[in-house]
């Protein structure tokens, strides 16, 4: 019997391509996420029954008998580490053998960006459980860029003149696959990146290509950016997080270009030009 592997986030964007990737590549997979009803469909792969990190009893019956974990990152959350470590207690508890985790690029004690440090908290704490490990430290991702402009054409941030290596899901999901059914990767943490850093000037200014109006960067101070995003009413340590993922970027610290998609999938990573090319619906906020 071929070693199974399980896949978490199925029912979202990357687990969900992950698992695609893996069943088409003929791999034993098994199928997580809260609630089974929403997850995809894919000829040959297990469903588990319903399987929330938090419930580590249930997390470790829907990993039984399963040698690997794809493991995606929770939803932020203020307790997400515990959330985590829950997850990797259960996964332990179920015998698995490997774990790949969906980390983030910078992540660090004293990362800028304060969801990176929720990351890093989870590596050090699955590098003392046990099994092998690979984590994927992503690049925010190519589909944020034109979600950070609002309707009036504006993308607001304490960024700077920072610049961001956003990388693709598909490019993510290709280089996980790899991972999972290739050798030689234990103990190994890959910058998963896109091919080249942009400045949010030049965001907007490739979104002003494509949509044929003007789209503009406004450098916020960080007071700004805090008044700018109080109207939608979240929690202070989520507008911290969404404030802070601006000045990551004007730290240096999301400038990182990694080979890693080309090295581990052969084939190049996205532009943010193909992206939108083959996005259309991305930047719909910004059409008339």
């Amino acid at each position: 019997m071929p070693p199974v592997i399980a896949v978490t986030g199925a029912s979202g964007r990357v687990g969900g391509r992950v698992a695609r990737r893996l069943v088409g590549a003929g791999a034993a997979v098994r199928l997580l996420g809260r609630d089974p009803g929403r997850l995809p469909a894919l000829a040959g792969a297990d469903i588990a029954p319903a399987a929330d990190y938090r419930d580590g009893e249930a997390m470790r019956r829907a990993l039984d008998g399963a040698q690997t974990l794809f493991l995606v990152s929770a939803h932020e959350a203020r307790e997400r580490v515990r959330v985590h470590t829950s997850a990797v207690d259960a996964a332990v508890a179920a015998g698995i053998e490997r774990i790949v985790y969906v980390s983030f690029l910078g992540a660090a004690p004293d990362a800028t960006f304060t969801y990176a440090r929720d990351h890093w908290h989870t590596e050090q704490y699955i590098r003392g459980t046990g099994p092998a490990y690979t984590f994927l430290r992503d690049s925010f991702y190519l589909a944020e860029l034109p979600a950070m402009a609002g309707a009036d054409g504006v993308i607001r941030g304490p960024a700077g003149e920072g610049r961001v290596a956003a990388v693709a899901h598909e490019d993510i999901a290709d280089v996980a696959a790899a991972v999972l059914l290739g050798d030689g990767h234990d103990g190994a943490t890959y910058d998963v990146t896109g091919p080249v850093a942009l400045s949010l000037a030049e965001v907007a200014a490739e979104l002003s290509r494509v949509t044929g109006r003007t789209v503009t960067y406004v450098a916020e101070t960080r007071e700004e950016a805090y008044a700018s995003r109080a109207h939608y009413g979240v929690e202070d340590w989520e507008v911290t997080g969404w404030v802070s993922s601006y000045e990551a970027i004007a730290a240096g610290e999301m400038a990182t270009v990694s080979d890693a998609v080309p090295r581990l999938t052969g084939h190049s990573a996205k532009t943010f030009a193909e992206y939108l090319m083959e996005n259309p619906d991305s930047y719909g906020q910004l059409l008339p």
